[in-house]
């Protein structure tokens, strides 16, 4: 009962992951109206490097040692590297091909997460992830296929860092006594590093352009898609598969095509909503497919005598999936 209360909060983590997610597309559309990429890319991660610093000295006052950092630091370039390609990526192509080629995430990072266990998912798993990306595809192929372009490539180049990102999530972190909040501290700080870099003038004429709605949208993006969801991102991953964690962030698009209806006026079709049915259907095969073959491999547990550990504050206690 515990481990299934416990999968079902690492579950709903990772969905809440995707709505926050799914919500931020909407919000950094219309901030790029205003200022660029790297600015836009830069105040955010300033905003969520502030708010991390601030729970870093409440919470961990600890400062990492030479894993802990390195680890943070291979992540940070690997996170930054995503959100550089897929916006700039989106700016440059359809919404529809946008969204199909980032949800090749779903495809990818179980074939690396499979690489680095050294051992396949069953081939039922790959079938429910490749109903998701149909769904996706109907989902967002309102205004039809064109040949591919630069932004194209990028987002096809984002999907892959992405998943190798995730897959790294879980491998690099999981069974190490590192805090979630230092990790995700130095990731934000990379990523703030990137946008300050790479156009610190705009960052300057990003600051006055923006207005009272310019600045929450900052708010939004710093903390809600970047603090709020990185942390538990990590903490998820932590204690479950990146393959069952990219199934489940993988409705991400469903929550921004929700997003675009409600709040900007967008209307879904029939197929835009076969689309969502079929990437809800087929995360859920793909979870109880993934559970129960993971299930089969755990070994039996063993009750060791000894103390029971402490809990050192600000570092995440780990559980082996």
């Amino acid at each position: 009962m515990t481990n299934l209360r416990t999968r079902f909060g690492v579950d709903i983590a990772l969905l809440a992951v995707a709505v926050v997610w799914g919500g931020s597309y909407l919000v950094a559309k219309e901030l790029t109206t205003t200022a660029s990429v790297p600015a836009v890319l830069g105040w955010r991660f300033l905003v969520a490097s502030l708010a991390l610093s601030v729970l870093w000295a409440w919470r961990v006052r600890r400062f990492p040692g030479r894993a802990e950092l390195m680890v943070g630091v291979v992540l940070g370039l690997t996170q930054a590297a995503v959100l550089f390609l897929e916006t700039f990526g989106v700016a440059l192509t359809s919404a529809s091909n946008a969204g199909l080629l980032i949800a090749l995430t779903v495809i990818f990072t179980p074939l690396l997460d499979a690489v680095a266990a050294r051992r396949w998912l069953p081939r039922s798993f790959f079938v429910a992830a490749a109903v998701c990306v149909v769904g996706v595809a109907l989902l967002v192929s309102g205004d039809g296929f064109r040949a591919p372009n630069a932004g194209d490539l990028l987002m096809l180049a984002a999907a892959g860092v992405r998943s190798g990102h995730v897959t790294l999530l879980g491998s690099l972190t999981r069974n190490k006594p590192f805090s979630s909040i230092t990790v995700t501290l130095i990731q934000s700080a990379l990523c703030a590093v990137w946008g300050i870099a790479a156009d610190p003038l705009g960052m300057v004429r990003a600051a006055g352009a923006f207005g009272p709605s310019g600045w929450l949208g900052v708010l939004y993006l710093g903390l809600a898609a970047s603090v709020f969801a990185f942390l538990v991102q990590l903490w998820a991953v932590r204690r479950t598969s990146a393959s069952r964690a990219s199934l489940l962030m993988g409705t991400e698009p469903v929550w921004a095509v929700m997003v675009g209806v409600f709040f900007a006026g967008e209307v879904l079709g029939w197929l835009g909503a076969l689309g969502a049915l079929l990437i809800v259907a087929g995360c859920y095969a793909g979870q109880r497919i993934e559970a129960r073959f993971r299930a089969r491999l755990a070994p039996d547990p063993v009750p060791q005598p000894g103390p029971a550990p402490v809990h050192e504050p600000g570092v995440e206690p780990v559980h082996a999936p």
